[in-house]
């Protein structure tokens, strides 16, 4: 018998990536109505089935092969097309089609469910799918994104003629969508927008200027930021557009896609340059208010970021968890070695802490729009925290998780190196680590956000205290209170330079107090011992030469054990 047969290396490939995250089960309860849950659950399984096994191959086919730009067709003519891969194509069916993420929110019924489904199980599907296939979910996501902007400040006319295809589940009939924003000179200056815009005459706009990146750029529709001729400089004189692909009678529209990026990840999926030539558009609600109206797609993207560095950060995990498993060194299994599971638990932290605040963060979307008090100020200041704070995470567990592996982690037959390419996107799309931090600050000064965070933590830590150690619950009301005054410093004249270190401290405070709120609703001793790690970890001061160790009396038992 060969070494290779006698030692085959460990692999996870088919296993359910559903049925074997019992943290996922244990949380759904919580989050889900029963009804909806005992609906969605054998769907929640299927995905899980085809991520741990057909996605994941595709992805890897996918990532291997990327999509190239064809200039003219066979015959002479210029016909631009993004040339996708099979695989990639068979991604996209089962995203878009068989389970529907772009349309879900947007339709009456999707999955057999009747009625408006809650973002929670778009997001819970996403969870999964990404876990094998990032790319695809950028187109996924915009086209969710664009939907939701269309619907909110589209004119019925654009509403009606648009909406049927961007919420339709047949594979030949349904629309993506993308966001051209970013500009070469401009980047995250948007009011720096040279775009211009020029009216038709006839009700519609024609646009000219240069797209430098431009994600699923041959996407059936596109929202585009331009400045009308005559319109003043600055943010005030940019408007929204919806840009189509095709014509209304089947002709491409007046743009080309200059090149495609060679990226260092997300391959599976195209992204461009685009050079707009006349390209007829149509303006997308009141002219001037292009920034505040596409700001509403930028947030929903970004949660979807944030939602997917989750996915990302669990996969790694959940690899060198199997790994420390099944793999044997010295005698014993790594899982055994107490090196080791301080490690995997130093990967578990800012994994579980982002699965918490994806669930908190779609629920307070859902709140705020059922239009409950005080829920949009919620959701606006949770978005940008968990896009700045676990998408920077994500980088640093998915580099970390690879190691578990060791020799076979930095080989691209594998996972990992995959998930460690990907991982560095979240935080540069839909804005960098800067610009996202000011944005919580932005958040606090003009939309009342910092209350309406710490009366949602007060009011999970209320509900949460009889199962806690009463000096753990005092921790965390304290550390919040802190990581508050913090904010508000950097919220003051003077205080940007504060604004990361604040925005990872409502984070991390956030998340220690909705971690220890599940923990006792779900009767998770884990998830306690996680909670109470993010704050002796990632907020407390600590000696860097003393030996580690949870305070006694945080544990419930220690705290109400009777003394001598």
């Amino acid at each position: 018998m060969s070494q290779a047969e006698q030692h085959p290396i460990p692999d996870r490939r088919g296993e359910n990536f559903y049925a074997a995250d019992a943290e996922l089960h244990a949380l759904l309860p919580l989050y889900l109505p029963g009804d909806l849950l005992r609906h969605m659950a054998p769907h929640f399984s299927r995905m899980g089935e085809l991520a741990g096994d057909k996605v994941d191959d595709l992805a890897g086919i996918a990532d291997h092969h990327p999509p190239t730009l064809q200039y003219r067709s066979r015959n002479g003519l210029d016909e631009q097309r993004v040339l996708k891969h099979p695989a990639y194509v068979e991604l996209e069916r089962i995203a878009l089609s068989e389970f529907g993420l772009g349309a879900m929110s947007h339709r009456d019924e999707t999955l057999g469910w009747r009625g408006p489904m809650p973002a929670t199980v778009k997001y819970v599907l996403t969870y999964l799918f990404v876990q094998s296939e990032f790319g695809l979910c950028c187109p996924v996501s915009m086209t969710d994104s664009l939907t939701r902007t269309l619907r909110k400040f589209g004119s019925p006319e654009l509403i009606a003629r648009y909406l049927p295809r961007l919420t339709s589940l047949d594979f030949e009939e349904l629309a993506q969508g993308a966001m051209f924003m970013t500009e070469q000179a401009a980047g995250s200056d948007i009011a720096a927008t040279t775009a211009r815009a020029e009216p038709a005459g006839d009700g519609s706009w024609l646009l000219h200027g240069d797209k430098w990146f431009c994600s699923n750029p041959d996407a059936d529709l596109a929202m585009v930021l331009a400045r009308p001729d005559g319109a003043p400089a600055g943010m005030k004189g940019i408007s929204l557009f919806l840009l189509p692909r095709r014509l209304e009678d089947g002709s491409a529209n007046r743009y080309r896609i200059v090149r495609l990026k060679d990226k260092l990840g997300t391959r599976s999926m195209a992204s461009g340059e685009i050079r707009l030539e006349g390209a007829v558009a149509y303006l997308v609600g009141e002219a001037g208010r292009g920034f505040v109206q596409i700001a509403d797609m930028v947030n929903n993207s970004r949660l979807s970021n944030g939602v997917r560095a989750a996915g990302l950060m669990r996969r790694a995990v959940a690899e060198a968890e199997f790994i420390a498993r099944e793999r044997r060194a010295f005698g014993r299994s790594l899982r055994d070695m107490p090196l080791m599971r301080r490690q995997l638990d130093k990967l578990r932290v800012p994994a579980e802490q982002a699965r918490t605040m994806m669930f908190q963060t779609a629920r307070a979307l859902a709140r705020s729009d059922a239009g409950e008090a005080g829920a949009y100020s919620l959701l606006r200041i949770l978005t940008p925290l968990i896009k700045f704070r676990a998408c920077r995470d994500a980088r640093k567990v998915t580099g970390d998780a690879m190691e578990v592996r060791g020799g076979c982690g930095y080989i691209e037959e594998w996972s990992d190196p995959r998930l460690v390419r990907d991982a560095h996107l979240g935080s540069i799309w839909e804005g960098t680590s800067n610009i996202v931090a000011l944005d919580v600050i932005r958040a606090i000064k003009r939309d009342d956000a910092l209350p309406a965070l710490r009366a949602h933590t007060e009011d999970l830590l209320a509900r949460a205290a009889a199962g806690l150690a009463p000096a753990f619950a005092d921790a965390l009301r304290r550390a919040m209170d802190g990581a508050c005054a913090l904010a508000e410093t950097a919220a003051r004249d003077g205080g940007d330079v504060l604004a990361r270190q604040a925005a990872s401290a409502l984070y991390h405070c956030a998340s220690a107090i909705a971690m220890a709120w599940e923990a006792v609703e779900g009767g998770s001793a884990d998830r306690l011992r996680w909670a109470q790690l993010v704050l002796q970890h990632r907020v407390l001061p600590r000696d860097p030469l003393a030996p580690d160790g949870l305070p006694a009396d945080w544990n419930p038992v220690a705290a109400t054990a009777p003394t001598a």
